[in-house]
């Protein structure tokens, strides 16, 4: 539903946006480091990316961006026990170069980059630590 909900939710907005407009969507660093049992998440991440790359040409002079965010401290993990998520936080965090995982506001502020500069348009901003590196 992921990549089909970007791609409706772009089609509703279309009439509503002016030239010069901005639309960012969500990727994922899981289409380019997937793991075991990650093969439709990381597929859908591709997706979004391709899609946004597309719709950049398509729907020009509105911007169309995204943002790869890594591991956040976030709700997205709230399934997990909070000892399993706290050591998933540790183990992701000493594998990657940042030396700790995402906060909201780290990925915030790609979303607002994205939004706000008039330069920007087919471009994925990856925001992971540094993990698609280690």
């Amino acid at each position: 539903m992921r990549y089909f909900g970007a791609l409706w939710a772009v089609h509703a907005a279309i009439p509503h946006l002016r030239p010069g407009g901005s639309i960012t969507l969500t990727a994922g660093i899981a289409g380019h480091r997937p793991g075991p049992g990650w093969a439709v998440a990381a597929s859908i991440c591709g997706a979004v990316e391709s899609l946004t790359r597309a719709l950049a040409v398509e729907l020009a002079p509105i911007r169309v961006n995204a943002v790869s965010p890594g591991v956040v401290r976030s709700p997205l993990w709230a399934s997990m026990t909070p000892a399993s998520r706290e050591q998933f936080y540790r183990d992701t965090a000493a594998a990657i170069p940042a030396g700790r995982v995402g906060d909201v506001d780290d990925i915030a502020q790609a979303y607002l980059f994205c939004l706000t500069q008039p330069f920007t348009t087919g471009s994925i901003v990856t925001v992971d630590g540094g993990a698609v590196l280690a």
